[in-house]
């Protein structure tokens, strides 16, 4: 084999259909004869099952409250904070630079996972009664800073007398 003789494996040449014999695609194009899917536009829709119900209908639906803007969490547990020093504060930045968390402004949720060595203060959005209790225990707090606000949907201002015909 020579270097002129090598060529990409990756490039094919489009199929060009309908014409002529020749090129195998003539005719019908590849589409052989009659029926709906031999037309143009033919075909079916996605999920469409032959005239019987189709498979989304069948499936039940999802009953129940959902929230529409939940509340999602980074959870820690608490035997991975051993790794921060004795008196140290802990917060999300500290979690995010160890690799506890992902991000540094993200929520993180404490809990009760194994035991806690260290006197920490842990700054946290959320932590279970048993988180707690096990960094109290060690001499340590837990601060829970709450949630950011969401803004409120604006309303209609009420009028609260009638307006003067003057």
């Amino acid at each position: 084999m020579k270097i002129h003789e090598l060529q990409l494996s990756a490039s094919k040449d489009r199929k060009r259909v309908g014409r002529g014999i020749g090129s195998g695609y003539g005719k019908t194009a590849g589409r052989g004869t009659k029926g709906q899917n031999s037309r143009t536009g033919g075909g079916v829709r996605v999920g469409f099952a032959g005239g019987q119900n189709p498979l989304s209908k069948l499936l039940p639906k999802k009953r129940g409250f959902r929230s529409l803007n939940p509340t999602h969490y980074q959870v820690v547990a608490v035997s991975l904070l051993n790794g921060f020093k004795d008196g140290d504060t802990v917060n999300a930045k500290h979690m995010a630079e160890v690799g506890l968390v992902k991000k540094h402004d993200a929520l993180i949720k404490l809990l009760a996972g194994g035991e806690v060595e260290r006197k920490l203060t842990v700054h946290v959005n959320a932590a279970s009664a048993t988180a707690i209790a096990a960094i109290e225990k060690a001499g340590g707090s837990v601060v829970i800073t709450p949630l950011p606000k969401t803004p409120k949907k604006a309303t209609r201002p009420q009028i609260t007398e009638a307006p003067s015909a003057e």
